[in-house]
């Protein structure tokens, strides 16, 4: 499939929020090492087969005739479950193929609708739909079987690693690494761009010696997103030497890029996020490569410390890589 769809991207229009309240209350704010409890939704204090992704992902299992299961179905701990590129497919069949009936194809968007939020949901349609040409041309493959506390819904093709876990994976937010992207080579055109500009919010609220040491002039590896735990070493100006409104337009970055995932999983994340020192332990980058349109507005950024990476790659387009979790023993 072409890198450029026929259609240009639409105007993205208002970017996501989350309530404040309930955000500062799950991860403890700026302060997060404090450690206040964290504030979890009704709907997704139950069991993992009651959220919406994880029944519509069991029924899909269901309707899987034995040929199907072939192709579709490998053991929870198979390799494929843990690949991490910005572009492939975990199984031959796209799911707009005559493989798949009428009935799993709409599961399979159930699936995609229950681990999104609303805006993420419409977000991710229009990136399927300008990268690959729809939702019908990615595939999925399922890990493990439903019931068994070991179960997982991948989804992968050009610029989208989706899944769907049910907290399947210890101390792993999504089940392990997502990405995400869009392939518009025009910033302020793509459909991430407004979590660019308010990463550079934090940016110019920097001084200059604090720019000094958040500017470096390449970037790592997009995809080099391994957690390394509090002995890791991380790039960019620690977010504990800043002021307290600093800190706070730092917390917004999170709220931000978090936004387009279930509430299920931005609660996950941000517990993993606390547990890993919170916010207090991160370090954010910019880097002078890329920088489109040479108007320093830095399209690649970089969110990481012990439990946390978010690689932001804005340049030429966007590829995201996203790990959150405990580093393993």
């Amino acid at each position: 499939m072409s890198e450029n769809s026929q259609n240009p991207c639409p105007d993205c229009g208002d970017q996501p929020v989350i309530n404040r309240r309930r955000f500062v209350e799950t991860v403890g704010g700026a302060a997060l090492i404090a450690g206040s409890a964290p504030l979890m939704s009704s709907v997704w204090a139950g069991p993992a087969d009651k959220r919406p992704a994880e029944t519509a992902a069991a029924e899909l299992y269901q309707t899987f005739s034995d040929s199907q299961k072939k192709t579709l179905c490998f053991p929870f701990d198979h390799q494929l479950r843990t690949k991490l590129s910005a572009n492939w497919h975990v199984t031959e069949p796209e799911i707009d193929d005559d493989f798949f009936t009428k009935e799993q194809r709409e599961l399979t968007r159930k699936v995609v609708q229950g681990a999104t939020s609303e805006d993420g949901y419409k977000r991710f349609l229009q990136q399927m739909e300008y990268d690959s040409g729809g939702f019908g041309r990615y595939s999925i493959a399922l890990f493990g079987q439903p019931g068994s506390g070991q179960f997982e819904f991948l989804l992968t093709g050009r610029h989208l690693t989706l899944r769907a876990d049910g907290d399947s994976t210890p101390q792993r937010a999504f089940g392990g690494p997502v990405v995400y992207g869009h392939g518009v080579e025009s910033p302020k055109k793509n459909l991430f761009y407004y979590q660019t500009v308010k990463a550079n919010e934090v940016f110019q609220a920097l001084d200059a010696d604090q720019q000094k040491r958040a500017l470096l002039p390449k970037a790592p590896r997009e995809s080099a997103v391994e957690i390394q735990g509090a002995e890791g070493a991380f790039p960019g100006v620690a977010i504990g030497e800043l002021s307290s409104d600093q800190r706070e337009l730092v917390e917004s970055v999170v709220k931000v890029i978090l936004s387009p995932y279930r509430e299920a999983d931005v609660n996950e994340a941000l517990q993993l996020l606390k547990a890993g020192g919170g916010f207090e332990k991160l370090h954010l980058s910019f880097y002078e490569s890329g920088d489109l349109d040479s108007d320093k507005v830095w399209d690649i950024w970089r969110l990481e410390g012990p439990s946390f990476v978010w690689h932001f790659r804005g340049a030429p387009h966007v590829h995201t890589y996203v790990n959150i979790g405990l580093k393993q023993a």
